[in-house]
């Protein structure tokens, strides 16, 4: 373990090590082209930071106003159908649109169920197998300037409902049953 530790701890230095050794025997000046990047990276933030603020302003605003619990109780009688526990609904709600809201849910859903019951492994799932998907989409499309993203969003939507009910159902129910049946729970 120590071994990964170090290992783990001299990977950036090595690395700036190896770029610069490369820089220099390709006779490039580094620092002029990091400095390059160092600009074209601030353009970037700058062309996005609209659409940040907007996403984190609508986020706030989601959470706080309570329109997630009322989607929640809107979309209980087919929840309850498919047997899906509601207390991850919130996280299979919001993990689309933001990665940190979506983790203070799942800690919550963690310490309150713990983490080895069957809603703990099924927001432990979400969460891993998951991709904040229209803060992905609105980032990298409003980075190189696309505005009509509707086929891209009505596609990854579509997948996230699907992700949510097979991690909810048919992933959830094999861990379980694999480590009840593996360690005698």
């Amino acid at each position: 373990m120590e071994i990964l530790n170090y290992i783990s701890s001299c990977a950036i230095p090595v690395t700036i090590l190896v770029i610069l050794i490369f820089g220099l025997y390709e006779k490039k000046n580094v620092f002029d082209s990091f400095l390059e990047g160092a600009k074209e990276g601030i353009s970037i933030v700058v062309k996005i930071f609209p659409t940040l603020i907007g996403l984190f302003v609508a986020i706030g605003c989601l959470r706080t106003s309570g329109i997630l619990d009322a989607i929640i109780s809107f979309c209980s009688p087919v929840i309850n159908l498919l047997k899906l526990p509601s207390e991850i609904m919130p996280l299979a709600f919001l993990r689309p649109i933001s990665g940190s809201g979506s983790m203070a849910i799942a800690t919550e859903i963690m310490s309150k169920y713990g983490v080895d019951s069957q809603i703990g492994l099924i927001a432990s799932t979400i969460m891993g197998a998951t991709e904040t998907t229209i803060y992905t989409i609105a980032i990298y499309t409003s980075a190189v300037g696309i505005k009509k993203t509707r086929f891209v969003l009505f596609a990854s939507l579509i997948g996230d409902v699907v992700r949510n009910f097979s991690c909810n159902t048919y992933l959830a129910k094999f861990v379980v049953r694999f480590f009840l049946t593996k360690y005698n729970i």
